[in-house]
């Protein structure tokens, strides 16, 4: 059978690829070292489990509604009302398999042939494929430490043309843990409005933040911004339940009834005691959710510290999420062959820049426990310095 053209569109994601990897050769005995997947290495909070299980006891295993259970969707639009200013009703929400589920389902509601979705590098690796996907066309728009990997007004100025829709915001930053400041986003909220563009704002890491990094979200910087703006969350990354497949996408009510529309055909209902779980996670109290944070940012300090030592290797400091992206670029080699030979010849699991669109730098997630974080460091001193000595990687 031949396969639809869009297959040929998209690029597998590298991050499932080496994640599964490193899987793969820990199973075949291999002490391997993973810094490699976006995931919290803490349990679920005991409440949002026993959540789950009452409601699994009380019989809530049919289907349920498609846009989401009405306690979850009004519980999310109590949090976004409590913690970020914007107020919706529970009908601005729909609860999806995930927030990389609430992305896809805008993308496929509002994008369509000839519009344009302008997208900071580096992003994350679903960004574009996404908006392919859907028939759009991304616009890439690069960004260097220089500006601490963040669009700049003049930036999204010069990339808005009369084809472009939608503009994707992230903070905090994945792959770069970067955070825009309030007035940063005030400052790319005027040129949205100017432009009478549309924001999806994927905030998935708000609550990883550090050194009293500020959270914003653009929704929040006036009336007219929150009709003109998407909100992408989700439960994965504050409260390590990224098996559990819950996230939620809020807004404007006709664009969330058009996603749940596509939802309805897709894949009906989130798992409906998995919603009961979320409910749990976001009404009780939030004492797991900092002290993941605390531990996020001593594991920080420490990769950071000794990212730095190394020669050759520079790195930014993130503000929030669990990532650094150390640039490479001295080293004379690709991202793509740096962590396939790291792989292999150390047994350490990054990512390759060049999946986020910058191939100067690879990322690392310290959402894993110390002694990997330590034992890691000391195997990636060891292969930056032989390829110092290798002659294959001198310029």
């Amino acid at each position: 059978m031949k396969l639809a053209a869009r297959v040929g569109q998209v690029k597998p994601s590298l991050t499932l690829a080496i994640t599964a990897k490193a899987k793969a050769m820990a199973a075949d005995g291999l002490d391997v070292c993973s810094f490699s997947a976006g995931e919290p290495d803490f349990p679920t909070p005991a409440h949002a489990i026993a959540a789950a299980q009452r409601a699994l006891d009380e019989g809530k295993t049919r289907y349920g509604p498609v846009a989401g259970e009405p306690a979850l969707r009004s519980a999310i639009a109590a949090k976004l009302a409590r913690d970020n200013g914007v107020n919706w009703a529970a009908e601005n929400v729909i609860v999806t398999n995930g927030g990389k589920h609430s992305l896809y389902g805008l993308m496929m509601a509002v994008i369509e042939g000839g519009d344009e979705v302008i997208i900071p590098a580096p992003y994350w690796v679903s960004y574009p494929d996404m908006v392919t996907l859907a028939g759009g066309t991304p616009v890439i728009v690069e960004t260097t430490a220089a500006t601490g990997y963040k669009i700049t007004p003049a930036q999204l100025e010069a990339a808005i043309t009369p084809r472009t829709k939608l503009l994707v915001l992230n903070s905090p930053s994945n792959p770069t843990g970067k955070v825009y400041t309030p007035d940063e986003v005030r400052a790319i909220a005027q040129v949205v409005l100017r432009h009478d563009l549309w924001v999806v704002s994927d905030e998935i890491y708000e609550k990883i933040l550090y050194d009293g990094a500020q959270h914003l979200s653009i929704a929040a910087v006036s009336p007219e911004l929150q009709q003109r703006t998407l909100i992408s969350n989700g439960f994965a990354k504050a409260y390590s339940m990224t098996g559990w497949r819950v996230g939620y996408l809020a807004g404007p009510v006709e664009i969330i009834n058009a996603v749940a529309k596509i939802q309805g055909h897709a894949t009906s209902n989130v798992c409906t005691f998995a919603q009961y779980g979320a409910i749990a996670a976001l009404t009780e109290p939030q004492d797991c959710v900092e002290t993941m944070r605390q531990a996020f940012a001593e594991r920080r300090g420490v990769m950071l510290e000794r990212i730095r030592a190394i020669a050759g290797l520079t790195c930014t400091e993130p503000e929030g999420a669990f990532y650094l992206f150390p640039e490479i670029e001295a080293l004379g080699i690709g991202s793509m062959e740096f962590c396939e030979r790291f792989l292999e010849e150390h047994q350490v699991a990054i990512i390759p820049g060049i999946a986020f669109g910058s191939d100067r730098n690879v990322r690392l997630s310290y959402a894993t426990g110390m002694d990997t974080i330590l034992k890691g460091m000391d195997r990636l001193e060891k292969f930056v310095a032989s390829l110092e000595k290798s002659p294959q990687t001198c310029q």
